[in-house]
């Protein structure tokens, strides 16, 4: 639940675009500090899931909580071009923070395959009902009291997130913090040497892509064709719908996948290539009811994604090092964040929105065909087990 209002205020990301618009910037200005809001997710995507297993996953969500309240309202506030810049780094470092910690005590505490399914796919559900909040109230507040106040209501919410953890959330046992700290060498060396690991990564960034156009990629066509911030938050807030609407069936039937240990690694790749041609729609729309209509068509894909490759990483993640692979599968949205909004600046560049929409295709495209190697690493990789087991 928290998380989830952490979300609905998450106003950071979805409107940067349009904060920067306010600024003296080129289109590849813009697009290079989007980028950079998605280098610091990256780079605390890893961290944090690191943080989470080495001094416990109470101290890693409430320091990181705080330090998005302290350094939010920076971006709304700044107006040079390298300092607009540093603040969306650090900024980008903590405004995803609590997913690695929340998939590691989901992983600490649930065993059955089927529940931590259904987890995932709920957990979706909450981020997308913050999307829906985000987008119709941003919308509206951009228009009355500017982006900047934005940026200050994110952090005050942060802020009471941190408190809300420090309160009810149980403290971090010292004997786990000292096992963690011992393991941490080993917990590297088993993450980098796992292809399955990276395997989901690769597939999981080119699903993704789409997924993070939907506020970068979508936003900078839609200012292209001079559609205003509400018009963009009209999107938002009908993708979020259309993901409440279709949540609880798709839950339901993938929960029942789970439970059955069936592979999830050909709905992976099924979504990818919906995701791509949903949003890669969005290059041939010219008005608002079309950007919504694109926005909305790969949302089923999106659901998927998020809950086959948490059930995928749920399959391949080490006890000991369930914080580590989070952060770093986690670190797959945070690339997408970077590789949208350049392949979108890039494009529209060099071939204006119809290269948007074939790139962003081909990006879904790549990400299915990722998934036979995935396929067939994971199948080695239960009959080791198996075998192993006998």
């Amino acid at each position: 639940m928290g998380a989830s209002c952490v979300r609905a205020a998450g106003f950071a990301y979805p409107f940067l675009a349009y904060r920067l618009g306010e600024l003296p910037l080129s289109t590849s200005g813009t697009s290079t500090i989007l980028a950079a809001f998605g280098v610091g997710w990256l780079l605390g995507q890893i961290a944090l899931g690191r943080l989470a297993d080495a001094v416990g996953r109470r101290v890693a969500l409430v320091g990181s909580m705080l330090l998005a309240a302290g350094v939010m309202p920076l971006l709304g506030e700044l107006s040079q071009p390298v300092a607009v810049a540093g603040a969306a780094v650090v900024v980008g470092a903590v405004y995803d923070a609590p997913r690695p910690v929340i998939s590691a005590v989901v992983a600490d505490n649930i065993l059955d395959d089927a529940a931590r399914a259904s987890i995932a796919g709920w957990r979706h559900f909450g981020t997308n009902i913050g999307a829906a909040a985000t987008g119709a109230a941003g919308g509206l507040l951009a228009g009355f009291t500017g982006l900047a106040t934005l940026y200050w209501i994110n952090a005050a919410v942060c802020a009471a997130f941190a408190l809300a953890a420090f309160v009810f959330m149980p403290p971090d046992h010292v004997s786990h913090r000292s096992e963690a700290r011992h393991s941490g060498r080993d917990a590297y060396r088993t993450a980098v040497t796992d292809d399955r690991l990276w395997l989901l990564w690769l597939v999981s960034l080119g699903a993704l892509i789409p997924v993070a156009g939907l506020f970068s990629i979508l936003p900078l066509l839609m200012d292209d064709a001079g559609l205003p911030a509400s018009a963009y938050g009209w999107t938002q807030v009908a993708s979020a719908c259309t993901v409440l609407v279709l949540s609880v069936p798709l839950n339901r039937w993938l929960a029942r996948r789970a439970s059955h240990r069936a592979s999830m690694v050909p709905l992976l790749a099924m979504s990818s290539l919906v995701l791509g041609a949903g949003l890669g729609s969005a290059g041939l729309a010219d008005s608002t009811p079309q950007y919504v209509i694109a926005a909305c068509i790969g949302i089923p894909g999106e659901i998927v994604v998020f809950v086959a490759a948490t059930a995928l990483l749920d399959q391949i993640t080490p006890p000991h090092a369930r914080g580590l692979y989070a952060g770093i599968w986690g670190s797959t949205l945070a690339a997408a964040v970077i590789c949208a909004p350049a392949l979108a600046g890039w494009s529209l560049a060099r071939g204006g929105p119809q290269l948007v929409a074939v790139a962003t295709f081909l990006c879904g495209l790549l990400a299915a065909a990722a998934c036979l190697p995935l396929a067939v690493r994971m199948r080695r990789g239960h009959t080791s087990r198996s075998q192993h087991t006998k």
